[in-house]
């Protein structure tokens, strides 16, 4: 019964890993969670770090490039991501600090409030957009403080010296 154990594991572990990359423990949880015996479940981790199918490291960075660049989120809510992914905290910060190299913090949150502009069609935002902008960037993982010297910023970029 163990062989055929161990051939649906690989096979479940194949086909999560060929949908998208995975870390360790979150790779294990999931089989685990299939009901998988826990030395199944230990010798396909085991074949698949043998292949090089599993790298925490690797999986770390990318994830974490994914979620500040593509989705635009803050270090807070891409580091709540990596820890329920199981990665090591020391990765997690080696990652983070990998992705904002390519697009820092203030960069993102600049990028989102100019679609919010665009999107609003205004030339500055009222208290109440500023309010709502800042909570849309709070629950993207962004500190209060960036968020307001960046929204105080594009207050003054757009400031009417005619108007006051």
């Amino acid at each position: 019964m163990k062989v055929l154990d161990l051939a649906a594991a690989k096979q479940k572990a194949y086909r999560l890993l060929s949908m998208r990359p995975h870390s360790e423990r979150e790779l294990e949880r999931k089989l685990r969670e299939k009901h998988f015996p826990a030395e199944v479940v230990k010798e396909v981790l085991e074949k698949l770090n043998d292949l090089k199918y599993l790298n925490d490291v690797s999986f770390a960075i990318q994830w974490a490039r994914n979620l500040a660049i593509n989705k635009l989120w803050g270090n807070r809510k891409i580091t709540i991501s990596l820890q329920e992914k199981g990665i090591h905290p020391l990765l997690i910060d080696d990652a983070i600090a990998a992705a904002r190299q390519e697009m820092p913090e203030e960069q993102a949150i600049a990028l989102l409030i100019k679609k919010k502009m665009v999107k609003s069609n205004k030339a500055a935002f009222e208290i109440k957009d500023k309010q709502r902008i800042f909570q849309s960037l709070m629950g993207r993982g962004f500190p209060p403080g960036l968020i307001l010297n960046q929204l105080g910023s594009k207050a003054e970029d757009h400031f009417d010296v005619e108007n006051g």
